[in-house]
Protein backbone atom coordinates (compact mmCIF):
# COMPACT_ATOMS: atom_id res chain seq x y z
CA UNK A 1 0.00 0.00 0.00
CA UNK A 2 1.47 3.55 -0.73
CA UNK A 3 2.76 5.77 1.81
CA UNK A 4 2.90 8.97 -0.59
CA UNK A 5 0.81 11.46 0.70
CA UNK A 6 -2.02 12.29 -0.93
CA UNK A 7 -3.70 15.35 -2.75
CA UNK A 8 -5.83 17.30 -0.90
CA UNK A 9 -8.83 16.61 -3.65
CA UNK A 10 -7.97 12.74 -3.45
CA UNK A 11 -8.63 13.15 0.41
CA UNK A 12 -11.50 14.85 0.17
CA UNK A 13 -13.07 12.06 -2.10
CA UNK A 14 -12.09 9.18 -0.29
CA UNK A 15 -13.51 10.85 2.68
CA UNK A 16 -17.13 10.60 1.47
CA UNK A 17 -16.22 6.89 2.31
CA UNK A 18 -16.03 7.55 5.24
CA UNK A 19 -18.54 8.78 7.26
CA UNK A 20 -17.93 11.01 10.60
CA UNK A 21 -14.06 11.09 9.75
CA UNK A 22 -12.74 14.50 8.71
CA UNK A 23 -9.54 16.06 7.78
CA UNK A 24 -8.10 18.07 11.56
CA UNK A 25 -4.12 19.36 10.60
CA UNK A 26 -3.16 16.67 7.96
CA UNK A 27 -4.32 13.90 9.82
CA UNK A 28 -8.09 11.74 9.61
CA UNK A 29 -9.80 12.36 12.83
CA UNK A 30 -12.72 10.71 14.39
CA UNK A 31 -14.49 10.97 17.78
CA UNK A 32 -16.50 7.70 18.84
CA UNK A 33 -18.62 7.46 21.47
CA UNK A 34 -19.29 4.91 24.29
CA UNK A 35 -21.57 5.26 27.27
CA UNK A 36 -19.10 4.77 29.75
CA UNK A 37 -15.05 4.09 30.94
CA UNK A 38 -14.79 1.01 30.06
CA UNK A 39 -16.30 0.22 27.02
CA UNK A 40 -14.41 3.30 25.64
CA UNK A 41 -11.14 1.27 26.37
CA UNK A 42 -12.00 -1.87 25.33
CA UNK A 43 -12.30 0.26 22.13
CA UNK A 44 -8.82 1.88 22.65
CA UNK A 45 -7.90 -1.62 23.16
CA UNK A 46 -9.16 -3.19 19.93
CA UNK A 47 -7.53 0.18 17.85
CA UNK A 48 -4.17 -1.04 19.75
CA UNK A 49 -4.21 -4.65 18.29
CA UNK A 50 -4.82 -3.00 14.51
CA UNK A 51 -2.29 -1.27 14.93
CA UNK A 52 -0.30 -3.93 16.45
CA UNK A 53 -1.00 -6.24 13.12
CA UNK A 54 -0.76 -3.44 10.90
CA UNK A 55 2.69 -1.71 11.93
CA UNK A 56 0.43 1.76 11.84
CA UNK A 57 -0.46 3.61 15.05
CA UNK A 58 -2.88 6.23 15.69
CA UNK A 59 -2.74 9.16 18.05
CA UNK A 60 -5.35 8.29 20.41
CA UNK A 61 -7.21 10.73 23.04
CA UNK A 62 -8.78 8.97 25.55
CA UNK A 63 -11.29 10.13 28.10
CA UNK A 64 -14.38 8.91 30.31
CA UNK A 65 -17.23 8.40 27.57
CA UNK A 66 -14.99 8.96 24.09
CA UNK A 67 -11.99 8.88 22.07
CA UNK A 68 -10.54 10.26 19.65
CA UNK A 69 -8.54 8.72 16.81
CA UNK A 70 -6.13 10.47 14.41
CA UNK A 71 -4.82 8.75 11.57
CA UNK A 72 -1.84 10.00 9.37
CA UNK A 73 1.48 8.40 7.83
CA UNK A 74 4.45 10.93 9.38
CA UNK A 75 6.81 9.56 7.40
CA UNK A 76 4.93 11.10 4.45
CA UNK A 77 3.82 14.14 5.96
CA UNK A 78 -0.23 13.43 5.15
CA UNK A 79 -2.83 11.11 4.89
CA UNK A 80 -1.94 8.24 2.88
CA UNK A 81 -3.92 5.21 1.73
CA UNK A 82 -2.71 3.17 4.43
CA UNK A 83 -4.43 5.99 6.72
CA UNK A 84 -7.73 5.25 5.21
CA UNK A 85 -7.07 1.39 5.20
CA UNK A 86 -6.50 1.81 9.10
CA UNK A 87 -9.73 4.10 9.65
CA UNK A 88 -12.07 1.79 8.00
CA UNK A 89 -10.73 -1.10 10.16
CA UNK A 90 -11.58 1.15 13.32
CA UNK A 91 -14.93 1.71 11.52
CA UNK A 92 -15.57 -2.20 10.98
CA UNK A 93 -15.00 -2.87 14.93
CA UNK A 94 -18.30 -1.06 15.59
CA UNK A 95 -20.33 -1.73 12.60
CA UNK A 96 -22.43 -3.98 14.28
CA UNK A 97 -22.83 -2.23 17.21
CA UNK A 98 -26.25 -1.22 18.98
CA UNK A 99 -26.92 2.59 18.93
Amino acid sequence: MSTTALPDAEVDTRLADLPGWRRVDGALHKRFDFPDYHRTMAFVNAVAWIAHQDDHHPDLSVHYGHCVVCWSTHSAGGITARDFASAAKVDALLANRAP
